[in-house]
């Protein structure tokens, strides 16, 4: 899974983000932070789909964990600036967030 291929183009299709950080000389250590993110939350959408879901096929798993991840960066990038929340989720908080949003699922 390329999560920085990903990211960068999130952050190409938020033109206003991804100019300011070109001109701050921010977009590869903002593409790779959230890069990062974007794992963490992928990986813990996983594991809360696997509990809720043991039986479900693997890649599909895979497949709406990442779809989940995605639209909560998403979320992310859209409600505010580049350097909003540019703290790095410990992978407790990340799970601490998907439980909060675990209705979704």
């Amino acid at each position: 899974m390329q999560y920085k291929t990903i990211v960068l183009q999130l952050l190409e299709q938020q033109p206003e983000i991804y100019n300011q950080l070109r001109k701050q000389r921010q977009v590869l250590p903002a593409m790779e932070h959230y890069a990062n993110e974007l794992r963490t939350l992928h990986l813990a959408w996983k594991a809360t789909l696997n509990q809720t879901a043991p039986d479900s096929d693997p890649c599909q798993i895979a497949s709406e964990a990442l779809e989940m991840a995605l639209k909560d960066l998403e979320d992310r990038l859209q409600s505010g600036s580049p350097q909003d929340g540019l703290e790095v989720l410990s992978l407790d908080q990340a799970m601490a967030f998907i439980r909060r949003h675990t209705s979704r699922v």
